[in-house]
């Protein structure tokens, strides 16, 4: 009998106990940003805070240096420059850098400027949360899991006016919904799932997503398909939480385009009680926290493609000549990268090319756990022509590319590739996987002429390379000068904040 009463009366008791929650929020705001205006040294300049505008970062990595750590800088930087009434809050896992250590590291590793009186970082406890180790099974549900929780650990430290999520945590955007009723945007550089993913399931085919065991047998693809399915549908309600979405290239875009019109009039009836309890339960606890703000809006149908940022500058004073020997790769370490195809290319260079034995080396940068491909480079009998570079400085970076003759991207499905925009403009020409970004947005013809290479395997790739140090050195400059005026003029930082501007984040303010 007492089991029986406390189900009927859990289900309130949680409620009541959201909305204790959500109300103590809401009477934390005012202190959050008074302290917020304090750390930051602005509480003398403007005593009035409720005269600022706070935009929330939600970028849990945002020390890691890479590529998409580049766009949030540079966003936020811009946002320094031309919001002087904005005041930037990025949540960051980071817990052991200060914000004086993450801004010098900043300016090491993209020359980027930030002026911390307009800058505010929130640091979470609960990062590990988001990482793959944390999972190793149902790694994206368990992930995405993680996020929410990681998102109700930064409402509860900081409420903003603007919540953006510049590292592809959509499932966030619940809770942001639910706890701070505020506007919603993002900056998506792959969706978490594609129809890709689902299709490599459907044929049963091995991949680092989709291990042997499971390509192997009908009942567990089946049954990962089912997961990915589920999976698919509530990330599409995820994104249309947004108010508006950023995306970093076409292959993306036509991925989350296609993720937000996505419908299963199934799975639609079978979520129609829960979809019928969570508007009642909304309504309940509007009803009974009166300042709960209400923010609602159509849902995006469909995504803006902003270009990421390069350094244009720095890159485009490096020269155009070089010695056509050195190959390079920058890239973090990442199963999807396929550093090992880029190994297993140079071995088959060397077979099919003896002749390039005593000249080429290929230059692996950026890597943090490298152990696995020096083995493979023994293995191949390539390691004297294989040189890895871990976490190297920017100064190191322009060193490399000013040097580099070849630069190699072989990700299947590079959902962008900053890292070959890099090469166009530092005079390094590009042999590119034949997908995503690299092969539609970024090493395309210009007026029916080549920027780069495209290959799919490791003996095409070793037929591009050879095909460059075959030509002319007239007919590289000639590729490179043309590689680089047409990546100056498309992915600038100028042309990434003309789109950041255009994508309507100011509105939601």
């Amino acid at each position: 009998m007492f089991a029986a009463f406390l189900i009927l009366i859990l289900p309130f008791l949680i409620l009541l106990l959201f909305i204790s929650h959500v109300r103590q929020l809401r009477r934390a705001i005012t202190s959050q940003r008074a302290a917020a205006l304090s750390s930051s040294r602005l509480e003398n300049h403007d005593h009035a805070h409720t005269r600022k505008k706070f935009i929330g970062f939600f970028h849990p990595y945002c020390n890691a240096g890479g590529g998409g750590e580049r766009v949030l800088w540079t966003a936020v930087a811009f946002m320094q420059r031309t919001q002087p009434n904005v005041i930037n809050v990025v949540y960051s896992g980071d817990v052991e850098a200060t914000k004086e250590q993450i801004i010098e590291k900043v300016k090491s590793r993209f020359d980027i400027a930030l002026a911390p009186d307009s800058l505010h970082f929130v640091f979470l406890e609960s990062r590990r949360l988001v990482e793959d180790r944390a999972w190793p099974r149902f790694t994206l549900l368990g992930q995405s899991l993680g996020s929410m929780y990681l998102a109700w650990e930064a409402m509860s430290k900081f409420v903003p006016d603007l919540y953006i999520d510049t590292m592809g945590y959509a499932f966030t955007f619940h809770v942001v919904a639910w706890l701070a009723g505020i506007p919603i945007g993002a900056y998506v550089h792959y969706p978490t799932i594609s129809t890709d993913m689902l299709a490599r399931v459907e044929a049963r085919r091995a991949t680092y997503a989709n291990s042997n065991v499971i390509s192997s047998s009908t009942i567990l693809s089946r049954g990962k398909l089912l997961y990915y399915r589920l999976f698919m549908y509530h990330y599409a309600l995820a994104l249309r939480r947004s108010s508006f979405l950023m995306v970093n290239s076409s292959w993306t875009k036509n991925h989350i385009d296609a993720i937000l019109a996505h419908s299963d009039p199934f799975l639609d009836f079978v979520h129609l009680p829960l979809t019928v309890i969570g508007t009642l339960a909304l309504s309940l606890i509007r009803a009974l926290t009166f300042s709960f703000p209400v923010h609602t809006q159509a849902p995006p149908k469909r995504a803006a493609i902003v270009y990421p940022p390069c350094d244009t500058h720095a890159l485009s004073r490096l020269s155009l000549d070089r010695a056509p020997s050195l190959l390079l790769s920058l890239a973090q370490f990442r199963p999807e990268k396929d550093h090992g195809a880029q190994i297993r290319m140079m071995a088959a260079l060397l077979k099919q090319h003896p002749e390039h034995r005593q000249a080429v080396r290929l230059l692996l940068g950026d890597y943090a756990r490298v152990s696995e491909l020096k083995a493979l480079a023994v293995t191949l009998q390539v390691s004297d022509h294989v040189e890895f570079v871990v976490n190297a400085p920017y100064p190191r970076i322009l060193e490399l590319l000013g040097q580099a003759s070849v630069g190699l991207n072989t990700m299947v499905d590079e959902h962008f590739g900053i890292n070959v925009v890099e090469f166009m403009v530092a005079g390094v020409i590009p042999v590119v996987h034949a997908s995503g970004g690299p092969l539609h947005d970024i090493v395309v013809p210009v007026d029916g002429q080549r920027t780069g290479f495209h290959a799919k395997d490791p003996e095409s790739f070793a037929q591009s390379v050879h095909e460059v140090m075959a030509m002319s050195e007239e007919e590289r400059r000639v590729i490179r000068a043309r590689a680089r005026q047409w990546a100056m003029t498309t992915f600038s930082e100028e042309a990434f904040q003309e789109g950041w501007t255009e994508s309507g984040w100011a509105r939601w303010l």
